[in-house]
């Protein structure tokens, strides 16, 4: 993948990311689908750890600001770590799963 590639992958998981945690806290039952559909998509461009923790800071510090903007109180942000965290999990089971199982035989 080229470098420009890259960045529009980057740019669409990001916009996709946002989506999630927008919806996170709702009722939305497709939030499991789109949730699976972005750990396949950062699973299969191997995209690492920090990247996605930094993707959901930047993500979180925009919410900030816009509620700061409006007057309104920024503390229920950091709820969203759950989402980050459901996230992250994921990503290490797909990773998990995805090892050649070895048999342990003496």
């Amino acid at each position: 993948m080229n470098l420009i590639e890259k960045q529009k992958l980057l740019k669409q998981l990001k916009a996709d990311y946002r989506q999630i945690l927008i919806n996170y806290f709702t009722t939305d039952s497709s939030i499991v689908d789109k949730i699976d559909q972005f750990i396949n998509a950062l699973f299969y461009a191997n995209i690492p750890v920090p990247q996605i923790i930094e993707m959901h800071m930047e993500i979180i510090d925009d919410f900030s600001k816009q509620l700061r903007l409006e007057g309104r109180d920024d503390e229920a942000l950091l709820d969203y770590r759950l989402a980050l965290i459901d996230v992250l999990a994921h990503l290490c089971e797909t990773y998990r799963c995805s090892l050649p199982k070895h048999n342990n035989q003496s």
